[in-house]
């Protein structure tokens, strides 16, 4: 069965359901038809046009493929190299339990080199995690695998689902992972892929696991959210929130923050599901909250975002800024600037909004719809546009565009502290940072991925 694409679009705004199965081929009857050079250009056929150029750009680039390198040697004795840095694990999707999704780092910024591709065959919404010397991930065909972080090569590949939306978390080396079709939250091996463990619901699920004192609390689209035991898989608890359940729950102090589509911000006791404050909205509530500065943040498709005190529920400030907001905010202390979060909208604009007051640092317009949700790592602002299906990086100070590579859509970027991980429409690069000049922050040899 199809899901309407994307995940994100309601019935009024989805273009229609597509088969993943079979969307590669149906790109290219379509862009083989007379009549494309003088269509429109819907988000289909932009991604699709994304899709092939990236794929005739990369032509003879398998998954896993490195890029070559050339060396010479010299008289001149070489000067000693920077320690290399040691890695952090991403564990979770928004980097940690409170989605905060921004990673502290003066190593990872533009210049970057590509180091090696993954193409992983199909639609790949949100972007992996990477724990220690591997990086896990699933694309919305259900297929979860483990690369190197090394070379990119597989460790494993398994079919765990039909449909997917979310991304995994690891965890006491296993991977959970909430399945659309089927609706169930799973565990594997992370060592090999295995399933351990799977719960059914009892409806469909793209909430992203979040896993916490030995729980694993995913919200579900039959309206509530469970918690299962990490070993097991049994139900602890379960709470009904009032409405369908997309975004992922986030965590800070003992409490469990999730929104619903029915615009209602819920705060639950960890423990045991406990209602401890519900807050409304003037939307329905898509993205995951971010939770940092004593607030929590969370945005609307209605187009406000609103930061609410962390304790009780009560509203701090609200700024709406119009457009679709689909986009779960980053929430940042990057450096020379003030506690902020930083979001993108439909409408096509990327906002960084002051965390304490809600007033706009500063805005820029990416080339469509933002609809994934960016991060911040060391003091750039990632996110991906629909249209072009491009990435696009942003100073966090003052919003001066350092990147724009040729691949993205949802949910672009990772780190490891190391490494820039960068998620195209189905391809995942591994960035490393680089010298010389540049263009669109990829130097000479990879400009091939400037846009």
């Amino acid at each position: 069965m199809a899901r309407a694409w994307p995940s994100r679009f309601d019935a009024k705004l989805a273009l229609g359901a597509v088969d993943y199965g079979h969307v590669d081929a149906g790109i290219r009857r379509f862009l083989y038809t007379p009549t494309f050079l003088n269509r429109p250009r819907t988000l289909h056929s932009a991604a699709a046009v994304a899709l092939l150029a990236g794929l005739a750009l990369l032509a003879g680039c398998g998954g896993g493929s490195s890029e070559s390198t050339t060396s010479t040697t010299s008289s001149t004795p070489s000067t000693p190299s920077r320690p290399t840095p040691k890695t952090t694990d991403w564990p979770t999707y928004g980097f940690d339990q409170a989605r905060a999704r921004y990673l502290p780092t003066d190593q990872v910024k533009p210049p970057f080199k590509v180091a090696w591709r993954y193409d992983a065959r199909h639609l790949m919404e949100y972007s992996p995690i990477v724990v220690g010397n591997t990086l896990y991930g699933i694309d919305n065909n259900g297929e979860a695998f483990a690369l190197s972080t090394r070379n990119g090569k597989p460790r494993w590949r398994r079919d765990v689902a039909s449909l997917n939306a979310s991304a995994p978390t690891y965890s006491d080396g296993k991977l959970f992972i909430s399945n659309l079709e089927p609706g169930q939250v799973q565990a594997l091996n992370a060592s090999n892929g295995k399933v351990l463990w799977r719960h059914s619901l009892p409806g469909r699920t793209e909430s992203s696991p979040l896993v916490v004192g030995g729980q694993v609390i995913a919200g579900c689209e039959c309206g509530s959210v469970y918690s299962l035991n990490a070993r097991t898989g049994k139900e602890n608890w379960s709470t009904s929130v009032g409405g369908a359940v997309k975004a992922s729950p986030a965590f800070s102090e003992g409490t469990v923050y999730v929104g619903n589509y029915g615009g209602q911000l819920s705060a639950l006791r960890a423990s045991n599901g406990g209602v401890r404050w519900t807050a409304s909205t003037n939307g329905r509530i898509y993205g995951s909250a971010a939770v940092a500065f004593g607030r929590v943040f969370v945005g609307t498709v209605a187009g406000t975002m609103y930061a609410f005190d962390a304790g009780s529920g009560s509203l701090d400030w609200s700024t709406t800024i119009g457009g679709y907001l689909y986009s779960a905010p980053a929430a940042a202390r990057a450096p020379g600037t003030p506690p902020s979060i930083y979001f993108g909208s439909y409408s096509g604009s990327v906002y960084a909004l002051n965390a304490q007051t809600g007033a706009t640092r500063w805005s820029r317009y990416a080339a469509g719809p933002v609809s994934g949700a960016g991060s911040v790592i060391g003091d750039v602002f990632y996110a991906g546009d629909l249209k072009t299906t491009e990435t696009f990086g942003w100073r966090a100070s003052d919003g001066k565009p350092v990147l724009q590579a040729r691949d993205g859509a949802y949910n672009p970027a990772i780190s490891d502290g190391r490494r820039l991980y960068l998620t195209g429409y189905r391809v995942i690069y591994s960035l490393h940072p680089a010298k010389g000049r540049a263009s669109h922050g990829f130097v000479k040899k990879s400009r091939s991925m400037a846009g």
